[in-house]
């Protein structure tokens, strides 16, 4: 600054002038007198007091190097208020800003009011409403928000922005209990959740980062399968899709929680069949085909909500979970999201005390084994799966002492316990979905075997019995068996990853017998010729008693522990402490195991 008071301003950088204020202009110290344009950056140039330019000395689209005089001014003897002129850059943000808000403001639910209320007028909730009551507030990451459908060969890109929001698929991470997660949600509000051309771009992006960050998915399935609309990019058959894929190479990888409301339909319901765990909401329908495609196939005419009602899929044993409404499904979502991590221990001696009471005394008497499950449990942590299916054997999340495990156990209430089809698939599996997930399994066994004869053949019992000791050789966590009745031949030791030495501790209840085969048929089968060499039938009869009694006395727990085919005989009240303290000393992989590749989808 001179001693006349002008004041000279320097380019502050190689460049060329895009905008200088011209001569008489008043200026504040915030004001932007000229722009300096270099490598396509803007360097603004501040007048830095308050005063009135005087004379210019480069015009715009001049070159100018660092240090170059641009213009002069004379400062103001005192502050004075002057015209400052406006930045086109910031005008320029000032407009993004807004239209990024009006945006924004159209991806809410506040924005298809109409939409909203035939929702709710449903008993649903809308995509944006399930993801809010999952996730911890404020933690919600959203990818893909401002896409919209691939069709604007029919339709306004306006329209489009303001009706398709997200291309029908509200997607990103966030934490759910502190828990990182990713999370997706089919929007049924945008044409009718069916799968578009950018929403499968979507899902490929968000599950390469689930991959990457291995994390736990929770995904809201419904919607109407694959959509033929869409004109943007040219399609064939849109068989290249690679979304079925990387969802598909996710399992056994990280924990999928499916949940299906309404109507899920096609390449919906494919993706909700691909999670490990999958919960259906009292009231949808689930099928491969929605009744567009089964009309088209020639089946008929079919309602929607006939296609695959939620009870048909209970007892076809293809869903694990059934929720009350969708605020239930979230609830069973954070109870599952929650087995990675062990809680406050629990030492309940009054139930340890009832596993002594919890048998029948008759040894011949069926019982329901889900009283026994609940007394060795902790208090209120049983969340059993696929009930309705394979009811011969139990499978159940829970907590023991604090810490997640899977429980599997015969059921006598059902086939006298003995397991068949359904129930070694459901147990196979579970045990796949249990080693995938890192939980410790308890099998509580009290089975007469598999289940026999020319009906059980005919359901191909062979191949569904064998998956049963597959999936228990396979297993890597840890294992603790409790023999509490019975376990004879094959399926005792099917329950028992494939031997009684294969978990880390096998004990048996002082009142177990145990056996190659049911004792009564051992005897029958193993002294046949002695019994028919008896001509007498009351001396024949007395004598099978004799033998079958003899037989019960050697297979008893006691003496079978005394040949150290058992670890050990406890008594039941002292269970939760054996089995949780053997679980606390194991390792959560056990060493020298092989890789799971998958969890079978059944």
């Amino acid at each position: 600054m001179s001693d006349d008071g002008v004041v000279q301003l320097r380019s502050p950088v190689v460049g060329t002038i895009v905008m200088v204020m011209a001569p008489g202009a008043s200026v504040t110290p915030d004001t932007v007198v000229a722009l300096v344009e270099s490598m396509k950056m803007e360097y603004p140039v501040a007048a830095g007091h308050h005063g009135t330019v005087s004379s210019v000395a480069v015009g715009v689209g001049e070159p100018v190097e660092k240090g170059t005089i641009v213009l002069e001014f004379l400062l103001a003897p005192m502050a004075v208020p002057g015209a400052a002129a406006e930045i086109p850059t910031a005008a320029e943000g000032l407009d993004r800003l807004g239209e990024l808000m009006e945006r924004t403001r159209l991806l809410g639910d506040g924005a298809r009011p109409d939409a909203v209320a035939r929702r709710h007028g449903r008993g649903l909730r809308t995509a944006r409403e399930n993801v809010a009551d999952l996730i911890d507030p404020g933690s919600f990451i959203e990818y893909g928000r401002f896409t919209y459908a691939a069709q604007t060969k029919r339709r306004s890109v306006e329209d489009l922005i303001a009706r398709t929001p997200g291309d029908g698929l509200v997607c990103g991470t966030a934490t759910v209990d502190a828990t990182p997660v990713a999370v997706l949600s089919y929007d049924a509000m945008v044409l009718a959740g069916t799968q578009g051309q950018r929403n499968h771009q979507k899902k490929d992006r968000l599950f390469g980062l689930v991959r990457r960050q291995g994390l736990p998915v929770v995904f809201f399935t419904e919607g109407g399968g694959g959509r033929p609309g869409d004109t943007d990019h040219a399609v064939v058959t849109g068989l290249n899709t690679e979304a079925f894929h990387a969802f598909a190479s996710l399992s056994g990888a990280v924990r999928t929680i499916g949940i299906a409301a309404g109507r899920c339909f096609a390449g919906n319901a494919a993706l909700f069949g691909c999670c490990d765990v999958t919960i259906a909401v009292e009231g949808a329908t689930i099928g491969m085909g929605g009744p567009a495609m089964i009309e088209g196939g020639g089946l008929g005419i079919v309602e929607p909500d006939a296609v695959g009602p939620v009870a048909v899929h209970v007892q076809a044993g293809s869903v694990d979970l059934v929720a009350r409404d969708e605020a239930h499904a979230v609830q069973l979502a954070k109870l599952l999201l929650a087995l990675d991590a062990r809680q406050a221990a629990s030492d309940d001696e009054e139930r340890s005390a009832a596993l002594r009471t919890v048998l029948p005394e008759d040894r011949r008497r069926a019982y329901d084994v889900r009283g026994l499950i609940d007394a060795f449990a902790d208090s209120g942590s049983v969340l059993e799966l696929r009930l309705g299916f394979g009811g011969a054997i139990v499978t159940a999340f829970a907590r023991l002492a604090g810490r997640p495990v899977a429980i599997v156990a015969n059921n006598p209430g059902v086939n006298a316990g003995a397991i068949d089809a359904s129930a070694s698939d459901k147990a196979a599996r579970f045990l796949q979905l249990a080693d995938a997930w890192g939980l410790p399994v308890v099998s509580l066994v009290d089975t007469p075997g598999f289940m026999v004869g020319p009906e059980a053949e005919a359901t191909g019992l062979v191949r569904h019995a064998s998956r049963l000791f597959v999936a228990g050789a396979a297993v890597r966590v840890p294992m603790v068996a409790v023999v509490t009745r019975r376990g004879y031949g094959l399926g005792a030791q099917a329950m028992c990853g494939g031997s009684f030495t294969t978990p880390l501790l096998t004990v048996a209840w002082p009142q177990a017998e145990l056996g190659g085969m049911g004792l009564e048929g051992a005897v029958r089968l193993g002294y046949r010729a002695e019994l028919d060499a008896i001509a007498d039938p009351t001396e024949r009869a007395a004598a099978e008693v004799q033998m079958i009694a003899a037989a019960y006395e050697h297979g008893r727990a006691l003496n079978v522990a005394g040949h150290l085919e058992l670890d050990d005989v406890i008594d039941p009240a002292d269970t939760r402490r054996v089995v949780a303290a053997t679980l606390d000393r194991a390792p959560a992989r056990l060493p020298g195991a092989g890789e799971r590749r998958f969890v079978d989808p059944f």
